[in-house]
């Protein structure tokens, strides 16, 4: 196994699950990392590790969420390891492309929480990605309310705040709204 791999795969291993769902899809990431060495690139066109932030301002009342053109629907920023196997690099990165944020708190170095997504297929820069797993590291970020945001046309077609209390009224992503969304805003308050 890769060395990147080892230690993502340590990364997982120490992560104590939060609920049964983190449980089983730990179990899931550790056995694609010892059975596949493609797993940090779309080369993998079956399941490949992507990175999201579950971003907050400093009173940790609003969350930072982008309008994602594929999903249509709000949801937090993110993105593709695409190699790289440092996934708190990559949450950060994609936070700052998807938003133009320039100032980004780590309030946590750790995994905040992970989760295997669905990906139904769909068409991106013209061409078909069939239907895919992500198998999704989540960090906890913080930034400033007043940094100014703008859009990534190529990706998405909003960015604003909303309130922790008003997620589900602007996400239309079920699985997100009913399991993940709320998990996160618990930990939160335990955080």
């Amino acid at each position: 196994m890769k060395q990147e791999l080892k230690e993502l795969k340590r990364k997982i291993e120490i992560y104590k699950p939060y609920n049964e769902q983190e449980e089983k899809d730990k179990i899931v990431m550790i056995n694609y990392i010892d059975h596949f060495d493609n797993i940090l690139t779309r080369e993998n066109e079956f399941a490949h590790f992507t990175a999201s932030s579950w971003v907050v301002n400093k009173q940790r009342t609003k969350v930072l969420m982008i309008y994602h053109n594929i999903y249509n629907s709000w949801t937090w920023t993110g993105g593709h390891a695409d190699g790289e196997s440092n996934l708190l690099e990559t949450a950060v990165r994609e936070l700052k492309e998807e938003t133009g944020v320039k100032n980004v708190k780590v309030l946590s170095s750790e995994i905040f929480s992970l989760e295997n997504i669905c990906v139904n297929g769909h068409i991106k820069r013209g061409k078909y990605i069939s239907s895919h797993i992500h198998l999704n590291l989540t960090y906890l970020l913080q930034v400033d309310e007043e940094e100014s945001l703008k859009i990534k046309d190529d990706e998405n077609s909003g960015v604003r705040w909303i309130s922790i209390e008003d997620i589900n009224k602007f996400c239309t992503e079920i699985w997100m709204v009913e399991k993940i969304y709320p998990k996160l805003n618990q930990k939160l308050n335990n955080y």
